[in-house]
Order: C-alpha cells, then sequence, then structure tokens
C-alpha cells in the first residue's frame, strides 16, 4: 500500500467527521474501552498537575483523564469534535478544549503529562520532528510523555510502529523510555524527560 506522502490535512478530517460524529466508534468500541483503561493504567504517576492531550476528538478520553489531573488541556482540529468534546467534559470544570492543529498551534506552557494518542501517525516526517521539538520544550523535567498508536494498516503517512519509534528517536536527547507495552492491536510507549534510554 502507498502511503500519503504529506501530514492528513483538516479537511480530510472534516470530511470524516461529516459522515459520522463518532467515526472511530470512541463511545462503543471494546477496542477504545480496553485502550483508554491500558493507557490510563500506564499512567506512572497517580496525579498530574497540568497534563496536555491534543488530537483529542470528541472527548471521551480527555474525560476519563481528568480524573488524574490538576487541569488538562485539550485540543483538535475539527471544529464539531471540540464541541462534542465540551459538551462531554462539561461535568470537568478542570478541562479545556481548544480547537488547533499541530504541531503548528502547539499551546503555551508547561505540562508534566503530555498524552500523543493515535495520531502522530498522521504526520509526515518532518511535521513529526518539529511535534518532538515543541514537546521537549513543554515538558516539565521529570514529566512524562505517553504515546498509544493502532498498529493496524494504512495508507497514512506513518504507520503505529514508525510513529512511534519516530519520536522515541526525536525524544532521546530529552526523554526516555520507562515502559512499553504492546498487544496485537496497539502499543504504548511512556516517556520521562531527563530519563535516560
Amino acid at each position: 500500500m502507498n502511503r500519503r506522502t504529506q501530514t492528513l490535512s483538516g479537511d480530510y478530517f472534516a470530511g470524516i467527521y461529516a459522515s459520522d460524529p463518532d467515526p472511530w466508534r470512541f463511545t462503543s468500541s471494546a477496542y477504545e474501552r480496553d485502550k483508554y483503561a491500558a493507557t490510563l493504567a500506564a499512567l506512572p504517576r497517580a496525579r498530574y498537575r497540568f497534563a496536555f492531550e491534543p488530537a483529542c476528538s470528541i472527548g471521551v478520553f480527555t474525560h476519563a483523564l481528568a480524573a488524574r489531573c490538576d487541569r488538562l488541556l485539550a485540543t483538535d482540529l475539527v471544529p464539531g469534535a471540540v464541541e462534542a468534546a465540551r459538551t462531554r467534559c462539561i461535568d470537568k470544570p478542570n478541562v479545556e478544549i481548544q480547537q488547533g492543529a499541530l504541531p503548528i498551534d502547539w499551546p503555551a506552557g508547561r505540562f508534566d503529562l503530555i498524552v500523543l494518542s493515535e495520531f502522530l501517525y498522521f504526520l509526515a516526517p518532518a511535521d513529526l520532528a518539529a511535534l518532538a521539538q515543541r514537546a521537549a520544550a513543554a515538558i516539565e523535567p521529570g514529566g512524562d510523555i505517553v504515546l498509544v498508536h493502532w498498529l493496524g494498516v494504512t495508507d497514512y503517512p506513518q504507520s503505529g510502529d514508525g510513529a512511534a519509534e519516530g519520536f522515541i528517536a526525536q525524544a532521546r536527547p530529552f526523554a526516555g523510555l520507562l515502559h512499553q507495552a504492546r498487544t496485537a492491536a496497539y502499543r504504548i510507549d511512556v516517556l520521562r524527560a531527563g530519563a535516560t534510554a
């Protein structure tokens, strides 16, 4: 299968959401439920001061992650997804949801947790490298970065393994691996800022 060579655009995702408000079945699939539970279980700390979750989609994981954070900033590219996430998280006053495309719209602030779940493979290698540099500048010393990626076959710019390994390589100057887990469907990688690989 030929891979796309450019980062997937806002129009690409807007088209997906236009035909289905929950295109990846975040609210109903066993895969998502199990992956969310595994992601929360992989977090090295019980609680975080200020977390960042880009590509939050309709906010299903955001809502669960909020219980582990004093503050949580989540973003998504698609306006309809942002509105759905805001509605879903309306009972979570510690959550703020903004619209933005990464890496260009990386928010200001310093985070002790960054969750990069199922979107790095949408980025072309140059944008993945730029995002890693943004993460380097934003993660607090000792902060955690969690990568979650589906391992199925796609035509995205990168595979799940390629995106995760690419980020880990880019992060070596500022973060090292703490933990890796793999199922038949997805992988989870946990990095810590200041740790040595």
